[in-house]
């Protein structure tokens, strides 16, 4: 079944390294509704209609504007496997299985893993055999629908609440964890929460420099300490802190050397213990962020990292730069955990809520 795919000589990775953005989004401008005094009143119920109907279009307006920008932003996943699968199924009249071996070859070759799509596979061969899957372009249908569903792994949704609610983050040196920090304390106070950032990251020197400077730029406060800190204490300090100011959201910056130390994880144990015994069910979230295109690697220390502190959640930065998207079905249907937010840019307001559907038709949409 895979002997084309064996033969063949993995070629180049490309790794596109792009810099951190130093640049925060602007805030959209709102425009105030002046009322004309001398113009006659209306009844107050068409009043309310028409709020709600100009709301629903502004929204709508706005989640497609999203979108759009998802799209544009996935150009190198749609133009890499999407592409070659569409190429594949032109011209083609029925499905057979030399079709099938070329499509499961197409998917491996993206990072999509070889359990996921020989289980994917399966299911597809099966359907075939019972004749339900006749059309290859229904196949090509039928193939979103089984990833959607990979994607949509069993978990509540983040509330936020209660306060303080504390999200720890972790993650290797390199996978844009600081920036992503900054980009969802960002988000937060966009939507009128109160934030405190706390770094403890103290084993990295310019760490605890790079957080401080991010909460400078988003006015977003920070407890820290000298390099060289017990990280454990810098997070009962930021649980004090939280509790006097009667802050609404915590996020605990942690340390990211390399995921094969022990020392590393057993300091998150640490971190987590204090965290909880300051604030009760702490930390409510225990986000890991994983660097795309890093491909199978990421899963690796997705699962070292979930073993030591218990991951709920994912954020996969650097998405748009790498046409190998099949690593975000890899990493959910192993791990089981839901993916929280995904990196498609430099701009703070490129950290973006993840939705397995918008995600899955940005990047089989047409160009």
């Amino acid at each position: 079944m895979f002997k084309k795919w064996i033969k063949k000589k993995v070629g180049q990775k490309e790794e596109l390294k792009r810099p951190h953005s130093q640049e925060l989004a602007k805030q959209t401008e709102t425009k105030e509704l002046v009322d004309n005094s001398s113009s006659r009143k209306s009844p107050k119920a068409p009043d309310q209609s028409d709020s709600i109907q100009e709301k629903g279009l502004k929204a709508g307006t706005q989640r497609f504007g999203l979108f759009k920008r998802l799209k544009k932003q996935m150009e190198k996943t749609r133009g890499g496997f999407v592409r070659q699968i569409d190429q594949l199924l032109i011209g083609r009249q029925e499905i057979d299985s030399e079709l099938l071996d070329e499509l499961e070859e197409l998917l491996i070759m993206a990072d999509m893993g070889v359990t996921t799509v020989q289980n994917i596979f399966e299911k597809l061969r099966l359907e075939v055999k019972k004749k339900d899957l006749r059309d290859p372009l229904a196949l090509k249908k039928r193939l979103k629908e089984q990833i959607i569903n990979l994607l949509k792994v069993p978990s509540a949704p983040i509330t936020w609440t209660p306060s303080p609610f504390v999200a720890l983050v972790a993650g290797v040196n390199g996978v844009g964890k600081t920036t992503t920090i900054a980009k969802l304390a960002y988000r937060l106070k966009q939507e009128g929460k109160k934030v405190l950032l706390v770094a403890a990251d103290t084993f990295r020197a310019a760490a605890v420099e790079q957080l401080e400077t991010w909460g400078r730029r988003i006015d977003v406060p920070v407890i820290k300490k000298g390099g060289g800190s017990d990280p454990s204490s810098v997070a009962f300090d930021g649980m004090e802190a939280a509790i006097k100011r009667e802050i609404d959201i915590v996020i605990v910056d942690t340390a990211g050397r390399l995921h094969t130390k022990v020392n590393l994880m057993e300091e998150l144990k640490k971190i987590k213990r204090v965290i909880s015994k300051k604030v009760k069910a702490a930390p409510h979230e225990v986000l890991i962020v994983l660097d795309a295109t890093t491909g199978q690697n990421a899963i690796s220390q997705a699962k070292l990292f979930s073993e030591a502190v218990g991951v709920t959640g994912i954020v996969l930065t650097k998405l748009d730069g790498t046409a190998k998207g099949g690593i975000v079905v890899s990493i959910v249907d192993q791990m089981q955990v839901p993916i929280r937010f995904i990196g498609i840019g430099e701009k703070m307001d490129d950290l973006r809520k993840f939705d397995p559907e918008e995600f899955v038709e940005a990047i089989f949409a047409e160009s």
